[in-house]
């Protein structure tokens, strides 16, 4: 069985995952965009997300492309999809990507509020999952076929499946920024006790990298 993994997961120096105020104008938050920065100089990025040339090939691109290496899957929280609360007033919002996403595969979407499946060009098919942590990544296992299962956030979503020692391994990407306020990730978590060590610490040339892994069953 593949893993459940979080990678390239930007967060701040004073641990914020995405600034205040998160909305349509402002998606990652207020001053959130500043986390990313490493990420959208990389060759990688430039092509996944753009179909462009160029970028810088360094070791934060590296890290961008083992991001993708041997992912069957996805689970995204909703605020991922889209900025959208509560009930779905309709089925217009197709998520932040255009008709394209960077996906190609099954993304299965945390939410309280079913709605159908959305198929999407490219390959990817988004599936809204309203039963749990658990039965997403029951989903996405199925779907996944062996390769790994990757959570691409956003913060609340990984802190629910950290909280479940459910996730493999975690990539962080320190950006040298401060937010002072935004969604903490860390908040509350005792990461030792769930299980977690920090196995790898690697500069970059926007970010530090970190990969934890969970080695044993939360005490």
């Amino acid at each position: 069985m593949g893993k459940l993994r979080v990678a390239c997961f930007s967060l701040s120096i004073d641990g914020f995952g995405a600034g205040p105020a998160q909305s349509l104008e402002h998606p990652l938050g207020i001053g959130g965009m500043a986390l990313h920065q490493w990420a959208f100089a990389t060759a990688a990025f430039q092509r996944l997300h753009g179909g462009g040339i160029g970028g810088e090939t360094g070791v934060d691109n590296g890290f961008i492309e083992r991001g993708f290496d041997n992912v069957g899957a996805w689970i995204l929280g909703r605020n991922m999809f889209g900025p959208l609360r509560g009930p779905w007033p309709n089925l217009e919002w197709k998520g932040w990507w255009g008709e394209e996403p960077p996906y190609r595969t099954q993304v299965f979407v945390l939410t309280h509020h079913p709605r159908p499946s959305l198929a999407m060009k490219g390959g990817t098919t988004f599936h809204f999952v309203a039963d749990g942590i658990q039965a997403a990544l029951e989903r996405a296992r199925e779907a996944a076929r062996g390769r790994d299962v990757r959570l691409g956030g956003g913060v609340d979503a990984v802190r629910q499946y950290l909280r479940a020692g459910l996730i493999d391994e975690l990539h962080l990407a320190i950006a040298p920024t401060l937010l002072g306020s935004g969604e903490a990730l860390f908040a509350g978590l005792d990461l030792p006790a769930l299980g977690y060590q920090c196995e790898e610490l690697v500069p970059g040339e926007r970010a530090s990298h970190l990969l934890l892994r969970r080695l044993c069953a939360p005490a």
